[in-house]
């Protein structure tokens, strides 16, 4: 099943580097968050998959070209498509979805590109131990027109319980802020998500999803185990810390 990874908006939340380079190129230890994504779903057996480019797509293109694990198809590339690459176990096709699109006019692009009955999605700069299977046959089972990964965030604050006198009764440190649940990515879409995308300017997380959500045609799969955005520059510490785990929380 193919796989679609957005990778083409500006990170303006981590400009400290997006300035350099796009988001899906900051390394987490000695590789680009996007190679521990591919890792992620190549564990499940998922082997091809489609990178939508954007900002700065040339260092990714780049980033293949250079590489000395990747072999480049050496046929001739039609637009969209940048490029080709693959290995032994995985390919990767790189295909320009504009410098401003959005997220859902993004998707949109591959309308004509994919043509599978249903295909996986998700973002360039998030890290999970979804099992993918499992998040698959959990789309099969409800047979809605998408399913989304939903998780509960790392809390980034200390909470507080705090009286009438504004006195504190009670302060933790928590580890996951309860009964909040947002979206994590990792994505299952059946191919009439289409119907609900009109140009470029379409952002997924809005009108779409909740149109989708409104007609009872998208289901959520709960995953309480690892998820870790890359927002930030504290973000990407907390990954990088974590990426000297043996083995790495999202490939557990």
């Amino acid at each position: 099943m193919k796989t679609i990874i957005l990778c083409g908006g500006f990170g303006t939340r981590i400009s400290e580097y997006t300035k350099i380079i796009p988001k899906p190129m900051i390394k987490i230890g000695k590789k680009p968050i996007l190679m521990h994504i591919l890792d992620t779903y190549l564990k499940y057996g998922f082997e091809e998959f489609y990178l939508a480019l954007g900002y700065k797509k040339k260092i990714i293109l780049d980033y293949f070209n250079s590489s000395n694990i990747f072999k480049k198809e050496s046929q001739s590339f039609k637009k969209p498509y940048l490029g080709i690459f693959y290995n032994k176990k995985i390919k990767v096709y790189l295909v320009d979805t504009g410098n401003n699109t959005l997220t859902g006019g993004r998707l949109k692009r591959f309308k004509n590109l994919i043509l599978d009955e249903n295909f996986l999605l998700t973002y360039g700069d998030g890290l999970a131990n979804v099992n993918i299977k499992k998040l698959l046959n959990f789309h099969f089972k409800h047979n809605k027109i998408a399913t989304v990964t939903s998780v509960v965030p790392p809390a980034r604050f200390g909470a507080m319980v705090i009286n009438d006198n504004n006195l504190v009764t009670k302060f933790s440190e928590k580890n996951h802020i309860s009964d909040n649940w947002i979206n994590g990515g990792y994505f299952v879409f059946n191919k009439k998500i289409f119907k609900f995308l009109s140009d470029d300017n379409t952002v997924l997380e809005q009108k779409p999803l909740k149109k989708l959500a409104s007609s009872s045609q998208l289901v959520a799969y709960r995953h309480k185990n690892f998820w870790q955005c890359m927002d930030t520059v504290r973000d990407r510490e907390i990954l990088q810390k974590l990426n000297k785990c043996n083995p790495k929380p999202w490939l557990i």
